[in-house]
């Protein structure tokens, strides 16, 4: 009987020992839960950014960017360099186009550098368009003061801002020649009345591609064809077909599309002499040779 009662005796010491240690273990499981949830909750926080970073990022089914020119142009260049190709014959008192004219920072400086008679940049974006339009009241109001400045300085009478280069003596404020509109130029009649000099397509084709496929660039390069007057100059820009498999998936339509697409960006120049009806074609390229990463493209001329 004492053996007994002596047994029993440890066996609830045990037993006691036994739920200090599952109550001590509880606690400690406890603590480690925490502590995984909040490691948990840490990693969560850690990737929520880039899950963040991809509901930020812009959604541009139609390569209209926000920011294209910060992108293409770099802080130590003065202009876009692209400017530096184009002949000023095109565009001197010429009518001209810029299909997918993004913020308008070409268009504008197309028309101060050349002096055309009138431009007018589309873009199917119209908040685009609206930031086109500040540009350009913004580019002349900032040009007039400077001019201000300069009559004030040597006394000389203020004039309007001058799209000649001193090579024409009329002058005409950039307000009468630049303009901006929103269109969709594939699927719009808006612009059938008009016959242009020159039409810029620069960094746009492969965004007319991956939406509206092989019928849709093919009915982009006849509207050119018909807009351009004889022997008017089409400038084109067309991305490299690597271009088309990094933004293939930025919406269904494009996704579809890219994958039916026949005619590739190294066709385009036999498509617009052999098919559409172009006369010649003159390669820029090898004046871009050097430049900053954006620039690296083929830049082509065609003459009707």
């Amino acid at each position: 009987m004492g053996q007994d009662s002596n047994e029993t005796k440890t066996k609830r010491k045990r037993g006691g020992r036994s739920k200090e240690k599952k109550s001590t273990e509880k606690v400690v499981t406890n603590e480690e839960q925490k502590k995984q949830h909040q490691h948990q909750q840490q990693q969560g926080n850690g990737s929520n950014p880039s899950k963040k970073k991809k509901k930020s990022q812009e959604f541009c089914p139609f390569g209209n960017y926000k920011n294209y020119y910060g992108y293409r142009i770099s802080n130590d260049m003065d202009e876009d360099p692209r400017l530096k190709v184009l002949k000023k014959e095109w565009f001197q008192g010429k009518d001209c186009l810029d299909i997918g004219c993004n913020s308008g920072v070409m268009t504008i400086h197309i028309a101060k550098k050349f002096g055309c008679r009138s431009i007018l940049g589309v873009d199917i974006d119209s908040s685009l368009i609206e930031v086109a339009r500040w540009r350009l009241r913004n580019f002349i109001r900032t040009q007039n003061q400077g001019e201000k400045k300069t009559a004030g300085a040597d006394g000389s009478k203020e004039q309007s801002l001058s799209l000649s280069d001193g090579s024409s003596a009329e002058t005409k404020d950039l307000f009468q020649v630049v303009s901006f509109q929103k269109e969709n130029f594939v699927q719009t009649r808006n612009l059938d009345e008009n016959r242009y000099d020159t039409i810029l397509c620069l960094s746009v084709t492969k965004w007319v591609h991956l939406n509206w496929g092989d019928d849709g660039l093919i009915t982009l390069f006849s509207k050119i064809w018909r807009l351009l007057n004889p022997g008017g100059i089409f400038v084109m820009e067309p991305q490299p077909w690597k271009s088309y498999e990094k933004n293939r998936r930025v919406s269904e339509t494009t996704a579809v599309n890219y994958r039916n697409i026949v005619l590739r960006p190294e066709h385009f120049q036999n498509i617009l002499l052999d098919k559409i009806g172009f006369r010649t074609v003159e390669d820029l390229t090898s004046s871009l040779s050097g430049v900053s990463k954006g620039f690296d493209r083929q830049v082509l001329a065609f003459q009707k």
